[in-house]
Order: structure tokens, then sequence, then C-alpha cells
């Protein structure tokens, strides 16, 4: 797998000027809201009582590592976004990155070509 040269020499996250579970809570609770559940439905969904997930929102517990692994398709976000990184890239390294995978898709031939139209025709 290829790994642009800018992306192994990224600097390491700050460290956060709010308590972790401040983040996840603020940020479990925005994806909620933006999948139109209530606080009752993600704790159904994830298998755990609704008050400990009103504690989980309100920063005043961390998840396990289990319940946030089940957490995230719940509220259709990542765990990056959970826990409060960047959801993107520098445009710099997606601008090079675009460029490279261009590249590579004027290569195909056309049997190539129409594999990959069909492997896309599948991705939502």
């Amino acid at each position: 797998m290829y790994i642009h040269p800018d992306i192994r020499t990224l600097a390491l996250p700050k460290e956060p000027s709010r308590p972790l579970p401040a983040i996840i809570g603020d940020t479990a609770r925005a994806a909620r809201i933006r999948a139109h559940l209530t606080q009752v439905d993600v704790a159904h969904l994830i298998d755990i009582s609704p008050v400990v997930y009103s504690r989980l929102e309100r920063g005043r517990m961390l998840p396990s590592v289990q319940t946030l692994y089940r957490l995230c398709p719940a509220l259709r976000t990542t765990p990056n976004e959970l826990l409060g990184y960047t959801a993107s890239l520098p445009p710099d390294v997606v601008a090079a990155a675009k460029e490279s995978l261009l590249r590579r898709v004027r290569e195909l031939d056309a049997h190539q070509a129409l594999a990959l139209i069909q492997l896309l025709a599948d991705v939502r």
C-alpha cells in the first residue's frame, strides 16, 4: 500500500485542551443528532442502558473499546471523529493522492477500467 511521504512526517496531535470524556461526549451527541436518533435509540443499538449512554454523552465516563466499536456504526461515524481528530488530511496531501490516483487510472487497459467501474458501482 502506498503511503504518501507527507503522511509519515505529520506531527502527532497536540494534547487536547479538554478532557477526553468531554470530547467523546460532545462528538457523540453531534453525531447522534445528525443521525436523527435519540439517546435511547443509540443505547439500544449498542446494547447499553440509556442511563449509561447519557453519562457517556455528558462526558461523565469513557466508553470501553467494545462500546466505542459498536458506537461508531450506530452513529454513522468513525473512531477518529469521536476522539476529536480532524476528519480530513491536509489539502496538499489530498491533492497529491488524487493526482497519483488519476495517473494510475489513466494507465489502465479497457478490461481493467471496466472492472474498476463495476467495483465502484457498488461503493456508496
